[in-house]
């Protein structure tokens, strides 16, 4: 039919375009239905997409190899294997990379993000789809795996460290012995399976590493939802109501935020932090502040243990009420070192001023 050879047509003239427009509808779908890490058919949901997805890398690297060849019903879904692969490949890559940028601190883990960012776009790229390398694929599967796994401990364990991260690696490594061994059954050449299995795991898995020793691997699932400082809070029921001045915008978490301190004024520092049900942590809340040489100096430390399960986060504050005048910044960390997040802001003292007026903010 005509309208079919114009479809056609349109479809060959515009296919980068095309692939764009998928992808951003693609990352926006997954974005609106990504849900919390806690939810067990959302785990279920991302182990039924590794499983499919290994089972399709170990049966294309037997075809590429002539050891296995599709027949009866297999036939004539074999031809819709390398969409199938790098559909469920994207959607593991899109929730991972969600996590990972609601959980992080765009200035600690931005090289990270670029990384996890790259690598959706690689998986999106025409010449990797139609790739026989099987190894890129492995790679990628690699990252989804290990990101699964490490959600999955934090969940079970009740905190984020160096305990949930050991786990998932030793579980991606598990899974790789066990797909290894799979394979050996009908190809012997050790080199093939090196390169093809062992290689690209192993070497997501040293980059995993090396990224956590860092403390640039953000720690999911984990995630600031709001913060800023304040002239005072006060806590009433399970009402917590905060005081900002009035225009000022510290609640947001980038640019820079001015506290104008009259004299016994106290400074507050206000977090939502989200965690799921099942975990119960601490977070270490640094206050810094700039000396005259610009160097940041550590003013204080505040631990804060944290409890999951509410849906707006837990909330948690400090306060501070020996302060000079100068530029400050806030950074939440976990326990283990990993960011959650940082704030920005400038004292400035100034006089009494019986005019002076707040915004209430309730939470």
């Amino acid at each position: 039919m005509k309208w079919k050879e114009q479809f056609s047509e349109f479809k060959k003239n515009n296919a980068g375009k095309l692939d764009i427009l998928f992808f951003v509808c693609g990352f926006i779908f997954d974005a609106w239905l990504v849900g919390h890490p806690d939810k067990p058919l959302f785990i279920l949901h991302q182990a039924v997409y590794l499983f499919i997805i290994a089972l399709l890398i170990h049966y294309e690297l037997l075809f590429r190899l002539e050891k296995w060849h599709p027949s009866n019903f297999s036939m004539k879904i074999w031809p819709y294997q390398n969409f199938a692969l790098h559909f469920c490949l994207g959607t593991l890559l899109n929730v991972y990379s969600l996590f990972y940028i609601k959980s992080a601190s765009l200035f600690s883990s931005v090289i990270f993000l670029l990384l996890m960012i790259g690598m959706i776009f690689l998986n999106e790229l025409p010449f990797v789809k139609k790739s026989e390398k099987v190894n890129l694929k492995v790679g990628l599967y690699s990252i989804c795996l290990f990101s699964f796994f490490s959600i999955v401990y934090a969940l079970l364990f009740g905190f984020i460290g160096l305990v949930p991260f050991s786990f998932s690696v030793l579980s991606t490594l598990a899974i790789l012995i066990l797909q290894l061994r799979l394979l050996k059954k009908y190809i012997p050449e050790p080199g093939i399976l090196v390169n093809a299995i062992f290689a690209p795991v192993v070497t997501v898995i040293i980059i995993f590493i090396t990224f956590f020793f860092l403390g640039l691997i953000p720690p999911v699932p984990l995630s600031v939802k709001e913060q800023g400082v304040y002239h005072n809070l006060v806590k009433r029921d399970s009402h917590y109501y905060l005081y900002a001045e009035m225009g000022d915008n510290s609640f947001w978490d980038f640019g820079k935020t001015t506290f104008h301190a009259e004299p016994g004024d106290k400074i507050y520092f206000y977090s939502q932090i989200f965690s799921p049900g099942r975990i119960s942590d601490k977070v270490i809340v640094h206050w810094f502040k700039k000396n005259n040489l610009g160097d940041w100096e550590n003013m204080d430390k505040v631990p804060v243990t944290i409890k999951g399960g509410r849906e707006e986060g837990f909330r948690a504050f400090t306060f501070k009420s020996n302060y000079e005048a100068g530029e400050w910044k806030i950074l939440v960390e976990t326990s283990s070192g990993a960011e959650i997040s940082r704030l920005y802001f400038d004292v400035i003292k100034v006089e009494q001023s019986p005019s002076r007026t707040f915004k209430v903010l309730e939470r």
